[in-house]
C-alpha cells in the first residue's frame, strides 16, 4: 500500500512537470510574432539586423529631411543623435507627427533605409516612448521638457 502511494505521487509530480512544459511551450509560440525588439538608428548602422526581422526604430525625426512623394509614401531620416537612419512610410501618419519629434515605427531594415508598416507618434508635447528616451539619454541628448534650466 506504500508503495502505491509513492509511485501515485511521483507520476503526479511527473503529469504536472509535463503540462508545466508544454504551456511554456504553446506561450512562447503564440508570442513570437509579439516580440519586436526596439533599437537606435545607432544600433541599426552599427550591428544591421537581417532583411526578414521585425524590429522597432525609434528616435527624433530629423528636421528638413520629411519629403512626401507619390500617393501617401513619405520618406525622412530618424536621429538618436549619433546617427540617422532613412525610413520609408507608406500610409497615413498620425495627426501628431511632425519633425523634430519623437517616434517609433516598426518595420525592416532593407540595407540601405528602414521601410516602416507602422508610424507611432507622441501624443502630446511631454510624451515620448521610453525606449526613444533611454536611447536619447545614453547618446547625451535628451533633455526633459519639465527640466528646470539653469538660473544666472
Amino acid at each position: 500500500m506504500r508503495g502505491l502511494k509513492k509511485t501515485r505521487r511521483i507520476q503526479v509530480l511527473i503529469l504536472a512537470a509535463v503540462a508545466l512544459a508544454l504551456a511554456t511551450g504553446i506561450i512562447g509560440y503564440a508570442m513570437r510574432d509579439g516580440i519586436s525588439f526596439f533599437r537606435s538608428p545607432a544600433q541599426v548602422l552599427a550591428e544591421p539586423p537581417s532583411p526578414n526581422e521585425v524590429f522597432r526604430l525609434g528616435g527624433l525625426v530629423e528636421e528638413g529631411t520629411l519629403s512626401r512623394g507619390q500617393g501617401e509614401t513619405v520618406t525622412f531620416s530618424v536621429t538618436d543623435g549619433a546617427a540617422s537612419v532613412p525610413v520609408a512610410y507608406t500610409g497615413i501618419l498620425p495627426d501628431l507627427f511632425e519633425e523634430g519629434q519623437g517616434m517609433v515605427g516598426q518595420g525592416r531594415w532593407t540595407g540601405e533605409h528602414f521601410e516602416a508598416i507602422e508610424i507611432l507618434a507622441k501624443h502630446d508635447e511631454s510624451y515620448m516612448p521610453k525606449e526613444v528616451i533611454d536611447a536619447l539619454e545614453e547618446q547625451g541628448v535628451y533633455k526633459a521638457p519639465n527640466a528646470a534650466s539653469p538660473s544666472n
